[in-house]
C-alpha cells in the first residue's frame, strides 16, 4: 500500500507501510515487540501510580532494583511467574491473560 505525501493515513496503515501486512514476520515481530512495549509502560505507570520506587517494588517481590529496570526499560524479558507476583504482590492488581484467535 503507497500513500501520497498528501494524504493522511491511520495508524494501521502507516504500520503496514513500514512493517508489512499483517502475515509478514516482520510485521509480527514489530506486533510482538509493540506488546512488550506496552507492559512495560503499563507495569511502570502502575508503579508510579502506587507512589513505589523501582527498589520498593523489588522489595516487595523478592527481586532487585536492577531487574526492575531492566523489564521497565526493555532490557529483559520479564517471566510469567515474576509478571504475576510483580502485579499481584508488588502492585495489588489481578493479571489477566487471554488468547484471541
Amino acid at each position: 500500500m503507497k500513500a501520497n505525501k498528501s494524504e493522511f493515513v491511520n495508524l494501521e496503515q502507516l504500520v503496514e507501510l513500514n512493517t508489512g501486512n499483517p502475515d509478514d514476520i516482520s510485521r509480527y515481530d514489530f506486533d510482538v515487540g509493540f506488546q512488550y512495549f506496552k507492559l512495560e509502560h503499563i507495569l511502570k505507570e502502575a508503579r508510579k501510580n502506587q507512589g513505589l520506587t523501582q527498589e520498593e517494588l523489588a522489595m516487595k517481590v523478592g527481586t532487585t532494583k536492577s531487574y526492575i529496570s531492566k523489564i521497565e526499560n526493555d532490557v529483559k524479558e520479564v517471566r510469567l511467574f515474576t509478571l504475576k507476583k510483580i502485579v499481584e504482590v508488588g502492585l495489588g492488581g489481578q493479571l489477566h491473560i487471554s488468547i484471541d484467535f
